[in-house]
């Protein structure tokens, strides 16, 4: 199982990726051995995630949701199944 996640950064961009254990990655997100562009906005927080049924679905949605604005990211975060994490 695969999920795709959104983080809040500590300059409040968001960024996207995706996952097997989405908290454990918000971990070595927050450890700097995360994403480069995490790493000089630290920390970060889970705001979203959304489950997969495999890898290659979650690519996929990285991929669709990447190009988002932030309006659109954002309303996601709030309105997602996974509001209040």
């Amino acid at each position: 199982m695969f999920f795709v996640y959104m983080v809040r950064c500590a300059d409040g961009t968001l960024y996207t990726g995706f996952a097997r254990d989405p908290d454990a990655r918000v971990i070595v997100h927050n450890s700097g051995k995360g994403a480069k562009y995490t790493r000089s906005r630290l920390p970060v927080s889970l705001v979203y995630m959304e489950e997969c049924e495999s890898l290659s679905a979650a690519l996929k949605r990285e991929r669709q949701l990447k190009p988002w604005s932030r309006a659109r990211k954002e309303g996601r975060s709030r309105w997602g199944e996974n509001v209040g994490l």
